[in-house]
């Protein structure tokens, strides 16, 4: 899962998502395409995460406020 870009988890959830939807797949196909749909969704999460911390560490910079924040303090606000 790590190999995947934010993109490309995203563009399979989606299409996951439309496979569930469409209601064709058997109970055990259906388990597994969940499964794997919260996978996707943790892993796109965790991008999105990060992205959010760099932007924020970054408009510091530019602001002149700069202080470094850790993951679990950006996640407690």
């Amino acid at each position: 899962m790590e190999e995947l870009s934010f993109e490309e988890a995203f563009r399979e959830l989606e299409e996951t998502v439309q496979r569930l939807e469409a209601g064709d797949l058997t109970l055990e196909e259906s388990i597994a395409l969940f499964e794997r749909g919260q996978a996707l969704a943790r892993h796109c999460n965790a991008a999105l995460d990060q992205a959010e911390l760099r932007v924020s560490q970054l408009a510091g910079i530019e602001s002149g406020n700069y202080r470094q924040v850790t993951s679990n303090e950006e996640r407690e606000k």
